[in-house]
This record gives C-alpha cells, sequence and structure tokens, in this order.
C-alpha cells in the first residue's frame, strides 16, 4: 500500500501531508541543532564513513560496507563496523559480535559483514557506544556505519549515500507522505551518492550488484554445478522485488516468489512448511537467519558491490586531508 502510494502518483498522499510537515520540521530543526552545536555529537579520534540513505528500503548499503571493508583491507587499513543492531536484542550494549553471535542478538547485517569481512563489529542503538568501545580496543583504525545517515549523535569525516537507481526518490516527499527521511537537496552535503543500478545522475557513482556462486545456507558450501531451473525464492530485504529480478535474469523460473518484511525474524516451522519441495533460494541476509535450520536443498546468492576504483580513491584522499592515521598504524 505504501510502495503505490510513495513510487506511484497517488493523490491520496496529500491527506499524509500535516503529518508530513510535522515530521520536517522536528527532523529539520534537529539537524540544525546539531549543526550548530546546540547537541553535542561524539567525534571519534579515528576517521569515520557513514553509508547511509535518505530513502527507506533496501538501496543495497550492506553491499558497500562489505566493498569499503575488503577494500581497505587490501590496503593495510584494520576497520572496524558499527551498528544499530536493528532486529537484534543484545545481552548488553555496547555488543562486540563473535562467532556465536546470532541475529536474534544482533541483527542480520551485522551478523552477516562479521561472518563476510572477518572485521570487528560492534552494535549499539547510540552508534557513538560502539564507537567507543572499538577505539578503546585499539584493534582498528577507521570505522565505517553500517547506516547512521540520520545519526546526528555521531560525527563523521565521510558521508556516503546509496540511492537505488531505479526507484530513485518516488514522489520526492518525506515521511509519511513519501519515502524520504530527509529532503533531496540533503545530498548537496554528502560526499558522494552511489547509484545503485539504473542510469546515474551527473555527480553520481554507477554501482552494480554482482552475484557469485550460489552457497549452500546451512554450510556456505557453493555449489558444485548448476542448481535446477525451476525455483522457490524468499527474500526478507527493503526491496524483495530486486531479489526476485536478478534470479530471473540469472535464468531462473521462480515457483514461488514470497517477499517478507525487512529484517523479519523467520519461523522455522512457517519456513519448512512453504519451502522444502523445490531448491530454495535467498539473499544472503536472510541465510544468516535461516543457517540453523535449513534445509540441504537450500541456497543463498553473494552478491558484491561493484564501484568505480576512483571512488576509494577520492576517500582515501579526503581521509587524508580530515585526519591523520592512527599512530602506530601502517599503511
Amino acid at each position: 500500500m505504501l510502495q503505490q502510494l510513495w513510487y506511484g502518483q497517488s493523490r491520496w498522499r496529500w491527506l499524509l501531508a500535516p503529518v508530513a510537515l510535522l515530521f520536517a520540521i522536528i527532523s529539520g530543526a534537529r539537524r540544525v541543532a546539531y549543526r550548530r552545536g546546540w547537541f553535542k555529537a561524539y567525534r571519534a579520534r579515528l576517521p569515520v564513513i557513514v553509508v547511509g540513505n535518505i530513502s527507506v528500503g533496501g538501496n543495497g548499503k550492506t553491499p558497500v560496507v562489505v566493498w569499503l571493508v575488503e577494500q581497505l583491507q587490501a590496503r593495510g587499513f584494520r576497520p572496524g563496523v558499527v551498528s544499530r543492531g536493528y532486529g537484534g536484542k543484545a545481552p548488553y550494549y555496547p555488543y562486540r559480535l563473535d562467532a556465536n553471535s546470532s541475529t536474534a542478538q544482533a541483527g542480520d547485517e551485522p551478523v552477516l559483514i562479521a561472518r563476510r569481512c572477518g572485521c570487528p563489529v560492534v552494535v549499539a542503538p547510540k552508534r557513538a557506544d560502539a564507537v567507543r568501545l572499538l577505539e578503546q580496543g585499539g584493534e582498528v583504525d577507521i570505522i565505517i556505519t553500517d547506516d547512521g545517515l540520520q545519526h546526528y549523535g555521531l560525527a563523521r569525516d565521510i558521508e556516503l549515500v546509496v540511492v537505488d537507481g531505479v526507484r530513485r526518490f518516488g514522489n520526492a516527499c518525506l515521511l509519511p507522505m513519501g519515502p524520504l527521511r530527509e529532503p533531496v537537496t540533503r545530498l548537496k552535503r554528502v560526499d558522494a551518492i552511489l547509484c545503485n543500478g539504473g542510469t546515474p545522475a551527473r555527480g553520481e557513482y554507477p554501482m552494480r550488484l554482482v552475484a557469485d556462486v550460489p552457497r549452500r545456507v546451512r554450510d556456505d558450501v557453493p555449489a558444485s554445478g548448476p542448481l535446477p531451473r525451476v525455483v522457490d525464492a524468499l527474500a526478507g530485504i527493503g526491496h524483495p522485488p530486486r531479489f526476485f529480478a536478478t534470479l530471473t535474469s540469472l535464468g531462473y523460473e521462480l515457483q514461488q516468489s514470497v517477499g517478507y518484511a525487512d529484517h523479519q525474524a523467520f519461523e522455522r516451522d512457517e519456513l519448512l512448511a512453504r519451502f522444502g519441495e523445490r531448491a530454495l533460494l535467498m539473499t544472503e541476509k536472510d541465510a544468516v537467519k535461516c543457517r540453523g535450520f535449513a534445509l540441504e536443498n537450500w541456497w543463498y546468492l553473494p552478491v558484491s558491490a561493484e564501484l568505480p576504483a576512483s571512488l576509494l580513491d577520492s576517500l582515501l584522499q579526503k581521509l587524508n586531508l580530515a585526519r591523520a592515521p592512527a599512530a602506530g598504524s601502517e599503511h
């Protein structure tokens, strides 16, 4: 319903204009308060890169975080990641993930990042608390925050915004009238805009998600050969149709394609009753929630962000200007 309202031409959205105006006043006042120093933001000793967006829904932030971590690691940096840990309830905060951390504790995206990148990942409702824990540990020399563009309680050196290149900004209205958390003019103040799919606007970096060989959900073993052409699919992400379209483009015929809410905690019995006859394909983010009860024929499709090398060069140049590397680190 909301998707049709936000990304269509419905006139019903104007009924929500008073609420959108109130949202604009409150969120705008908050931005101004932090910008002018009336509210104090935590300034980390280490460089901080925020990967976020101005619209709700899945735009591809997590693959960008993974790309950043891997690119920085390849150049000798020691990045750490902080996140709110949406969808999880940790025993305490800030909570640092370990090999046994579950999505119920830390959320699906932090678990995915920790497993795939092998870097320190800390979750906390207040990201500044997570940053302090990483600073105290001394293991990292640069911090990436997964989402958090609107979390102004944490100062940042670099802001990256991921834009859905197909849906763009919908009707360009603020919540709940439209899909935007902040007005489009906010993009004038960020360091880089990454266009995920579609045609990049002027000044945006092109980005695409590249699929790898499917892996078995229960043990991460790559498929030894092609999967059956006819499969079932599920996606519990911000925009499930994007994943289903990817599978179709790879030649799969989807007998069932079931979309769930982003970050939804799956019910084991419900999934086992619905799927199992055919091979099932899901996203990597879904797989971390299903690993403990997945069937033999359940697979996930790893994807990686492909971005221009010039983007990282630009970021490193800005970071060198903004903050010297932490003492003792070698790059």
